[in-house]
C-alpha cells in the first residue's frame, strides 16, 4: 500500500470502559504517558477529549512481539477517547449504533467481573461494538514478579510455574463470566479466530506490563476488520458533542469528536439545544499545545483552520450557551442543508427524550444526551415507568410532574449531573441524585421497595386476618352490646375492627377492642387468651353462648388479596381456619373462594 493510500485509511475511535477503580483511568493514563515518551519529535498527541497513540509510538512498543504478532501499520494510529467510564461513553452515539469503532473493557483481574462491566459490556453489544478485554493489575496475582513496560509474553516466560498457574485460574474466571454473556474468550495468544472470540490482555497499568500487546492487538484487529469503516470521507463533518463548558477569554464551547468528513473553520453547524436545533458558524477549531493535557490546559490553545476525522477538537462559536452533551453534530454544505439537518437532529433527539403525562412513572434528568438515554434504558431493563426523560438542570415542571404520578413510589425525580434551578421546591417528591449510574438505579430501585414494604404495611395493618376464637366458659363480662367476653385463640389472627361470624355464617359483630391483664393490644395469636368487647345488636346467653366457636368474615376479594399478596404472613394455622370459613360460607354461596383458592 503506498503513502497516498495510508492517508486515506482515519484512526480508529478506542473508548476504555469498566466498573469503578478496576483501573481504567491509570491504563489511559499509561498509554498517554507511553505516547508521550515514544512519540517523534513534531508528532502532535494532545487533542480535545482524546489522546492520540501514533503509527510510529505503536510500532516501537510492539517491536518486541513481531515474531509473535506481526504489524504492518496503514492506520496512522489510534485515538482513545481520554474520559473513561460507560456514562461518558453512552454520548459517543450516532445513528445506527457508536461512533466508537473499538472498545477495551477494563477489568480487576483479581476481583473479576463486577455490576459495571456487566453492564458496559451489555452497552457495547447493544450498540454492536467490538472489544477486548483487558485483565488489568496483574501485578498483585500472589508471587508476580514485575518486568516494567515488557510485553506480557515476556513477562509471564518469567514468572514461576505457581504463578503462571494463579493467573490462568483467575483468567479462566473472566472465561466462564464472559461465556454466560454469550461470548467465547480466551487469553489473547491462544486465540485463533479473532472474529469469534474476545482476545483477554493480561496487562498491569501500573509496570506497563502487557501494554504492547493491547496496543498491537487493538491496532492490529481494527485495521484488519474494520478497513471499510475506517476509509476518510472526504465531505462535510460529522461529529458528536462530548461537553459543553464555559472557557476564559472564549465563552461557551464544545468539545466535540468528529468520527467522518472535514470540519473546517466558518462552516455552518448544527446541533441539539435545550430548546431545539441550534445553527451557528465556526469561529474557531482548538486544540491544546503540544506535549500538553488537556484536562490540565485550560486556556492555551492552538488554532488550526481545518480538522480531519477522526479527531478530538474544541470549538469555539456564537449562541453554544445551551447546546447539549451527547447532541449530535453536522455540517451543512450551504444554507439549503439547514432545515434538513435540523429535522435530522430534532428526529434524533425525540427519540431520547420521553414525555408521558398519562403514566404514573418516575422523572429523569440527565446533564447530556447520551447519559439520559442510557439511564433511560436501564430504568426500562428494570420494569420501571418513566412520565418524563429530559435534559437539563431540574425545573418547577419537572417537581410538579413528579407530584402528578398516582403511584407514591413513583414521585421520584432521577438527577444524574444536574441540580434544581434556583428557588426551585423539590419537597413533595424523592430526589435521587448519583454519578454512577448503576448506583443512581439501585438507589431507585431501594427507594421503590421501601415505600412498597410501607404500603404493605399499611395494607396489612389495616386487613382484617383469618382466625377462629372460642368464647371461655366462665368468662362472660357483658352479655349485651357491647359483648365483652374472654376468648382463646384457636387459629390465625384476632385484631381489633375485626368482624365474627358464628359457625352458621351468622354475623355476631365487629371487635372494638383487645385486652390481656388490662393493656390493650393490637393483635391476639393462637393459644392466647384474651377480653374482647364486640360490638352486637345480640346476647350472650340467647344468640350466642358460651363455648361456641366463632370466625373472622372476609369477602372473597379480601381473600384473594392474602393469599395472593401477604401469602407469607399466612401460617398453617390460619390457614385451617381460612379452609373452615370457607366451608361456613359456602352454606350461603356455593361458589365462593373457589377461583381464589384452586
Amino acid at each position: 500500500m503506498s503513502s497516498s493510500d495510508i492517508k486515506k485509511l482515519r484512526q480508529p475511535i478506542v473508548t476504555v470502559l469498566g466498573h469503578v477503580d478496576h483501573g481504567k483511568t491509570s491504563l489511559l493514563d499509561k498509554i498517554r504517558g507511553t505516547a508521550v515518551v515514544r512519540k517523534e519529535a513534531g508528532e502532535m498527541t494532545q487533542e480535545v477529549g482524546a489522546s492520540v497513540v501514533p503509527r510510529s509510538v505503536i510500532q516501537k512498543v510492539a517491536e518486541p512481539l513481531k515474531n509473535i504478532i506481526p504489524l504492518k501499520l496503514e492506520i496512522p494510529g489510534l485515538l482513545f477517547i481520554d474520559t473513561p467510564g460507560h456514562e461518558l461513553f453512552s454520548n459517543l452515539r450516532k445513528r445506527g449504533g457508536s461512533v466508537a469503532d473499538i472498545s477495551v473493557v477494563v477489568v480487576d483481574v483479581t476481583e473479576g467481573f463486577q455490576k459495571q462491566t456487566f453492564e458496559s459490556i451489555q452497552i457495547l453489544r447493544d450498540r454492536r461494538v467490538p472489544f477486548l478485554m483487558a485483565a488489568n493489575k496483574i501485578d498483585r496475582v500472589p508471587g508476580w514478579q514485575p518486568n516494567p513496560n515488557q510485553p506480557f509474553t515476556v513477562s509471564i516466560s518469567r514468572q514461576s510455574k505457581e504463578v503462571q498457574s494463579r493467573l490462568d485460574t483467575l483468567i479462566y474466571k473472566l472465561v466462564m463470566d464472559l461465556a454466560q454473556l454469550g461470548f467465547n474468550a480466551e487469553r489473547f495468544d491462544r486465540v485463533r479466530d479473532f472474529t469469534r472470540n474476545v482476545a483477554i490482555v493480561p496487562v498491569s497499568a501500573k509496570t506497563g506490563e502487557g501494554i504492547p500487546e493491547l496496543l498491537a492487538l487493538l491496532a492490529g484487529l481494527s485495521q484488519r476488520y474494520m478497513e471499510n469503516r475506517l476509509k476518510v470521507v472526504e465531505g462535510p463533518a460529522k461529529g458528536v458533542v462530548m461537553e459543553v463548558k464555559e472557557e476564559i477569554g472564549l465563552g461557551h464551547t464544545i468539545d466535540v469528536i468528529v468520527y467522518d468528513g472535514i470540519l473546517k473553520k466558518n462552516d455552518i453547524l448544527v446541533l441539539a439545544g435545550l430548546n431545539g436545533p441550534i445553527v451557528t458558524r465556526v469561529r474557531g477549531i482548538l486544540v491544546p499545545k503540544p506535549l500538553q493535557d488537556i484536562r490540565i490546559v485550560k486556556t492555551d490553545f492552538v488554532s488550526l483552520d481545518e480538522v480531519v476525522a477522526a479527531a478530538g477538537v474544541k470549538i469555539s462559536a456564537p449562541g453554544l450557551e445551551e447546546a447539549i452533551a451527547g447532541s449530535p453534530l453536522y455540517v451543512a454544505e450551504d444554507e439549503s442543508r439547514i432545515e434538513q439537518l435540523k429535522k435530522v437532529v430534532e428526529e434524533e433527539v425525540s427519540t431520547i427524550k420521553i414525555y408521558n403525562k398519562d403514566v404514573s412513572g418516575v422523572i429523569i434528568k440527565s446533564d447530556s444526551l447520551g447519559t439520559l438515554e442510557a439511564i433511560v434504558s436501564a430504568v426500562s431493563g428494570e420494569k420501571i415507568p418513566i412520565r418524563l426523560a429530559d435534559v437539563g438542570p431540574i425545573s418547577k415542571r419537572d417537581v410538579l410532574e413528579a407530584k402528578l404520578s398516582e403511584d407514591e413510589a413513583y414521585r421520584v425525580i432521577l438527577a444524574f449531573r444536574v441540580r434544581p434551578l434556583t428557588g426551585v421546591d423539590v419537597s413533595g417528591v424523592k430526589l435521587i441524585s448519583n454519578e454512577i449510574i448503576y448506583q443512581l438505579i439501585d438507589e431507585l430501585e431501594r427507594y421503590i421497595q421501601e415505600v412498597r414494604d410501607r404500603e404493605r404495611r399499611r395494607t396489612l395493618e389495616s386487613m382484617s386476618l383469618p382466625c377462629k376464637v372460642k368464647i371461655l366458659p366462665g368468662f362472660v363480662f357483658r352479655r349485651s352490646d357491647p359483648i365483652i367476653v374472654g376468648v382463646e385463640v384457636i387459629g390465625g389472627v384476632l385484631k381489633p375492627g375485626t368482624t365474627l361470624i358464628d359457625k352458621e355464617g351468622r354475623q355476631i359483630g365487629q371487635v372494638l377492642q383487645i385486652q390481656d391483664k388490662k393493656k390493650s393490644l393490637e393483635r391476639a395469636t393462637k393459644g392466647m387468651e384474651v377480653a374482647v368487647s364486640i360490638k352486637s345488636n345480640l346476647m350472650v346467653g340467647r344468640h350466642v353462648n358460651e363455648g361456641d366457636f366463632l370466625y373472622s368474615d372476609f369477602t372473597n376479594d379480601e381473600l384473594g388479596l392474602l393469599l395472593k399478596k401477604f401469602k407469607d404472613v399466612v401460617t398453617n394455622d390460619m390457614m385451617e381456619v381460612i379452609e373452615e370459613t370457607v366451608k361456613i360460607k359456602r352454606k350461603e354461596d356455593p361458589l365462593f373462594a373457589l377461583s381464589v383458592l384452586n
